[in-house]
């Protein structure tokens, strides 16, 4: 009778993924980024928000809808999946559920702990650094970057052998990505007194596009809307789609900025400045008032930019700013709190946005944040990849500035392989074949790329091939008859002529004028030309609505 019993309790600790039993392997390292140094051990009562990805169970079959409900020859063009079609095709199986279960049980993680996502495919619980430590059989420890980002991470984690094909990625472990804004000040920028800008810019009614785009060295919301011809538009379906943009790092948009910047270019706009939505996810920041140290760093440059190009050009269409917490660079520890403020945003976020239902979601959303691709391991790239399809495939349009350092800035691009190689730096998520991705351009006749030693511009805007994901089939007609006219040979090495190539699409992206703290200043970057193209698709989106027809969603396979 005894052995039956002590047999029956060796069967289910096995069962439970008992952490005595279990044989580690690796799941994954990935190099510390240059920039970043490690400094102290992680203390054993830290906590830790642990989200846990399993694999989905038919991305392939998402993938599949995704790209024909895009495609506008294909029948079912336009027919967006619902969010219950979505989770239908990812949710894993229930043996990888059950096997996850077993495994968090066997480390005394009790159910009312965990949280799922709708589809299940993501398990989110908070837990002690020794808690994890144990069930990755790695050490954590803080991280802190030139810039003065702090991370709580470790660059390898493993599981037991039977977890591996069952979990795709766990985070917060290997990533370092932290989003940073595509903004660049005017070389010799300043401060521009209103009087002496508004009384140079002419009324946009019936002027041509010298007129309005040449009358001073800014762009202003009259030069976009009649050098893309929205100017006379119309919006007729206000009430059935909105427009969306994304804060990270803690920036903010200034409703009374706002309100001068539509006073001066938009007047009959003026009382949107006080309409627009704003959404804190995971204790993003919505605050209204600017410190001190905002003034000093240029807190809120990057979200005035955003909301007021938008509201600019696309108005009377809804805006939403989602604010979200997570990497930022200004966050300093004190000795109670530790590192609290290290979550990855970009999966917070979508994570938010995919659980809304399917009247909830925006048409468009514009995100003026990237990084590094190499800054972050491929199972998270893979995975918030998968997550943007998920988006996509529900009929929401993701746009993501290019960057602005060309292929690479200059002296960083060197590889994180252990190598030191020099390599071109792509930048994520833009290498995402699911989004797409937007360069900047200067001039009007014609349009032509920026890039810093013609423009007397503070940047080039950013381009480039994706060492993460190959080159997609939509790209396929074009991609590979560019290399062989204009590069050739050249390069070769350091580059990957095979990946996802970026970016899709360009528009103006140079000397933007925002109002920020209470004056006018000019500012540059593909964080300008990002917002500008989303509004001018949630224009195109209103129109379709208003003719009963469907969404634009995913763009890259119409071009």
């Amino acid at each position: 009778m005894k052995w039956h019993t002590l047999l029956l309790v060796s069967i289910t600790s096995l069962a439970a993924g008992s952490p005595v039993k279990a044989r580690h392997e690796v799941k994954e390292s990935h190099p510390v980024p240059r920039g970043w140094r490690r400094t102290s051990r992680a203390h054993p009562a830290d906590s830790i928000s642990l989200q846990i990805a399993l694999e989905q169970g038919d991305f392939a079959g998402l993938e599949q809808s995704l790209y024909e409900v895009s495609t506008p020859d294909h029948p079912r063009y336009g027919q967006h999946l619902s969010a219950a079609e979505v989770h239908d095709l990812i949710k894993p199986s229930e043996d990888a559920l059950a096997a996850v279960q077993a495994w968090l049980a066997g480390h005394g993680i009790v159910s009312d702990h965990v949280q799922y996502s709708e589809a299940k495919d993501w398990v989110t619980v908070s837990l002690p650094v020794a808690t994890v430590e144990r069930m990755l059989d790695t050490n954590y420890h803080y991280y802190v970057h030139d810039d003065g980002s702090k991370l709580l991470r470790t660059p390898q984690w493993s599981l037991p052998q039977h977890l591996h094909e069952h979990i795709s990625t766990i985070q917060p472990t290997t990533s370092f990505f932290r989003p940073q804004h595509r903004r660049k000040l005017p070389i010799g920028h300043e401060t521009f007194p209103i009087e002496n800008i508004v009384a140079t810019v002419p009324s946009a009614v019936n002027s041509s596009i010298a007129a309005v785009c040449n009358s001073t060295l800014l762009v202003t919301p009259d030069c976009i809307r009649t050098l893309y011809g929205t100017i006379n538009y119309k919006v007729q379906a206000a009430d059935k789609s909105f427009m969306a943009l994304n804060d990270f790092l803690g920036e903010v948009n200034i409703r009374t900025d706002a309100e001068l910047y539509l006073e001066a270019y938009r007047p009959e706009a003026e009382a949107a400045a006080q309409q627009f939505s704003q959404i804190s996810i995971n204790g993003g920041t919505v605050h209204q008032k600017l410190t001190s140290n905002d003034t000093e760093d240029g807190t809120g440059e990057e979200g005035n930019l955003d909301a007021q190009t938008m509201m600019g050009l696309a108005w009377p269409i809804p805006l939403v700013a989602y604010s979200t917490g997570g990497v930022n660079p200004t966050y300093i520890e004190d000795a109670y709190t530790g590192p609290t403020d290290s979550d990855e945003p970009y999966i917070r976020w979508l994570q938010y946005l995919l659980s809304l239902p399917d009247n909830a979601l925006p048409s468009v959303v514009s995100t003026s944040y990237d990084d590094d691709e190499q800054t972050l391991p491929f199972s998270y790239a893979s995975r918030a990849c998968s997550m943007f399809a998920e988006l996509g495939a529900r009929g929401v349009t993701l746009l993501f500035a290019s960057g602005d350092d060309g292929v690479g800035a200059t002296g960083y691009c060197v590889s994180n392989n252990g190598t030191n190689a020099t390599t071109f730096l792509p930048e994520f998520p833009s290498t995402c074949p699911y989004v797409t991705s937007v360069g900047a351009t200067a001039h009007y006749n014609p349009e032509v790329a920026v890039y810093d030693d013609h423009f007397s511009s503070p940047f080039t805007s950013g381009g480039g091939f994706s060492n993460y994901f190959p080159r997609p089939a939509y790209q396929d007609a074009s991609v590979p008859a560019y290399l062989s006219k204009y590069v050739g040979e050249n390069y070769a090495g350091f580059y990957n002529p095979a990946g996802r190539a970026v970016p899709d699409l360009a528009a103006q992206g140079s000397n933007f004028t925002i109002y920020w703290n209470g004056s006018l200043h000019a500012i540059s970057g593909t964080s300008a030309s990002t917002p500008a193209m989303s509004a001018i698709l949630a224009l195109v989106n209103d129109a379709l609505v208003a003719a009963g027809k469907a969404k634009l969603g995913f763009l890259n396979v119409s071009f």
